[in-house]
């Protein structure tokens, strides 16, 4: 425990520190072991809610895996300290980015299963009546950490109830990861920073022998990232402000589709069937020029690629006709099913590991890889260490909901889940239809879902 000093304090006041101190472990009396809080634990001014853990708790959590093995090892021994910390087990499910989704989704439907899931995007609001309130959690940990970011606030909060159903515990931020001497060999000095110079550089990377790849299948972070904010960008969007008129097939679109073919013409061969890993393998490898990625590549790069790890730049998103970021990064959230037997226990669980001394640790060893959610944690100074990593800690304030420009809701999310977006610009670039009839068949497929 850190050193503090009492004697200028009052007793008033160091019976109060003493309260926030104990109700931060915040734990029942049957909870063996409890040590005392870090020193900043015991400054803080805003107390944890008491929760009271189950008997011998055992919660089960699904959790999605990264591409670095820091982001896991880190995640599992804060799993481990907490267990220590309570006598409690805790059983952790690591699968595969697209099979999050699914899981989750069965398991609120069979009412059984894990207890938290940590998912993505607005998975929470497919089925938000099978969620249990985190109202409390949330405010504690935003009045504590400096505040939660605004695109926080709408993916945690119900729509229809303003009331927390899930915690964002952070964005795996999306970049351009570019070649240096590539990029300077097409005649650039750097990657230009708006979409009209981005796409002549791509073409002229394409001209030397350097082509460009962008995930076209139903990658659930690369796909969705680059092609959200390719619409957007233009001022496409799925949906009007009011969360009923479809706005996908309009003048914005059209052009937003006509020039993502123009970037399909730069890309290497195949990129319509690439899951996320794809385009990280052929970027390390050296097929491709250009992609949009998480910090995984800067990652793996420079553990085992010290070629391109001295030729590879990263910056944040090329700025669109729209004038300003208009970006989506693969959030991912934390919430708990009502059906848990162990709710108490699952929400004490998650409060422990957004407390600095976990959730600082593991933004700073994750490598860039997850985007700080809680504004305290901007000013982390692994941020500034590598130039590769310091756009990601960019992306939480430059990106929108994916529901945008409406609320996000069931329909939201099943649009995201549906690959809507996706699929509509993937209908173009591979000539399978015209940017009318693709906008068209998107318009159709939304109006089903937004009813």
């Amino acid at each position: 425990m850190g050193r503090h000093d009492t004697d200028g304090i009052s007793r008033r006041d160091f019976l109060k520190n003493t309260a926030l101190t104990l109700s931060g472990l915040a734990a029942a009396a049957h909870v063996p072991g409890l040590p005392l809080a870090t020193s900043s634990a015991a400054a803080a001014d805003t107390p944890a809610p008491l929760i009271t853990i189950e008997q011998k708790p055992l919660i089960k959590v699904l959790r999605w895996g990264g591409f670095l093995k820091s982001d896991e090892d880190i995640w599992l021994a804060n799993t481990r300290r907490w267990e220590k910390l309570t006598g409690g087990r805790v059983i952790t499910d690591i699968v595969p980015f697209n099979d999050v989704r699914p899981k989750s989704a069965m398991e609120a439907t069979l009412g059984t299963g894990h207890d938290i899931v940590v998912g993505w995007f607005d998975d929470p609001h497919l089925y938000p009546d099978k969620l249990l309130e985190l109202t409390d959690l949330a405010e504690y940990l935003g009045s504590r950490y400096g505040g939660w970011y605004p695109i926080c606030e709408t993916y945690g909060r119900s729509s229809r109830t303003s009331q927390w159903i899930a915690l964002p515990i952070g964005c795996s931020g999306q970049c351009i990861n570019y070649r240096i001497s590539w990029v300077r060999d097409a005649g650039f000095e750097t990657m230009p920073s708006d979409i009209s110079g981005f796409l002549r550089c791509c073409k002229a990377l394409k001209a030397k022998g350097h082509p460009t790849g962008f995930a076209l299948g139903h990658a659930v972070a690369d796909a969705n990232a680059w092609c959200h904010w390719w619409l957007w960008s233009f001022g496409g969007k799925a949906v009007e402000a009011d969360g009923r008129t479809i706005a996908i097939n309009n003048q914005e679109t059209l052009l937003a589709l006509e020039t993502a073919h123009e970037l399909f013409d730069t890309m290497i061969t195949g990129v319509d069937t690439w899951l996320d890993p794809h385009n990280n393998k052929a970027f390390l490898a050296g097929n491709i020029s250009v992609t949009s990625n998480g910090s995984s590549i800067a990652y793996a790069a420079r553990e085992k690629n010290p070629g391109i790890d001295a030729d590879l730049a990263v910056i944040n998103f090329p700025i669109g006709p729209v004038g300003r970021p208009a970006e989506l990064s693969a959030l991912s959230q934390a919430f708990i099913f009502k059906h848990s037997p162990m709710p108490n226990a699952a929400r004490h669980y998650l409060r422990f590991m957004f407390e600095e001394e976990q959730y600082g640790r593991w933004i700073s060893g994750s490598s860039g890889y997850i985007c700080q959610s809680l504004k305290k944690f901007y000013d982390t100074p692994d941020w500034v260490q590598n130039p590769k990593i310091t756009p990601y800690r960019e992306c939480i304030k430059r990106m929108r909901s994916n529901g945008h420009a409406g609320p996000l809701g069931t329909a939201s999310a099943a649009a995201m889940s549906e690959f809507v977006i996706v699929d509509m610009i993937a209908d173009v670039c591979t000539g399978n239809k015209t940017p009318r009839a693709a906008a068209l068949r998107a318009e159709k497929r939304l109006s089903r879902l937004y009813v």
